[in-house]
Parts: structure tokens; C-alpha cells; sequence
């Protein structure tokens, strides 16, 4: 299963942070908004990803991330290749179900 380009990668955010406090839940807000700002989506509570059309396109979302980290809590940055990610099994219940696929890519002659 291929997706996009030869090099292109996939950012994968997994955090866990404090919501104890107001201002512990702003900040994670802010963290989660900024995600979905910069093109991530949600593929489990904690746990976003964004498709990159190359391996340094990858590094520049994930300098992003490590700008806005948040003072308190544990943020984990994967960054893996499309064949990887091709191999991720997905279940809901017993039913095994089809991974996500990367948004569509424009070319330009």
C-alpha cells in the first residue's frame, strides 16, 4: 500500500497533559488548537497526526509542535514513513477496519 511520495512521512503527536487546574485545561487547549491549526486531525484522544509530503516538510511541522509545547506534561513527536503507517492494524471492537488515507496531493506542471 503506498500513499503519496516517495519520501513523504507521517507526524504522529501523542501527549498527556494535565487538566486539573483552569489553567492547565487553557493550556492544553491551546496545545490541541494549535495542532489543528498547523493541519493535524485527531486519530485518538491524545493522539494526532498529519501526512507530509516529504521527510524535512515533516521536520518543519515538528519544529512547530516543539515551539508551542506546553510547560507542563509529557508530548512524544513520531515521525514515520508511508509504508509504516500503511502497516498500522486498526480495530473498533473485533472489526478490523481500513487506516486512514492521506489527503490529496496537488501537482503542479
Amino acid at each position: 500500500m503506498s500513499f503519496g511520495g516517495l519520501n513523504s512521512m507521517w507526524v504522529i503527536v501523542l501527549f498527556d497533559l494535565p487538566t486539573d487546574t483552569p489553567e492547565a485545561r487553557k493550556q492544553y487547549t491551546v496545545f490541541r488548537k494549535h495542532l489543528l491549526t498547523d493541519g493535524f486531525t485527531m486519530m485518538q484522544y491524545s493522539v494526532y497526526m498529519r501526512h507530509s509530503a516529504s521527510e524535512e516538510n515533516a521536520q518543519v511541522h515538528a519544529k512547530r509542535v516543539k515551539l508551542r509545547l506546553p510547560p507542563d506534561g509529557e508530548v512524544r513527536i513520531i515521525k514515520i514513513t508511508d509504508k509504516q503507517f500503511g502497516r498500522i492494524e486498526v480495530f473498533y471492537g473485533k472489526k478490523r477496519r481500513k487506516i486512514e488515507e492521506p489527503p490529496e496531493q496537488l501537482s503542479l506542471f
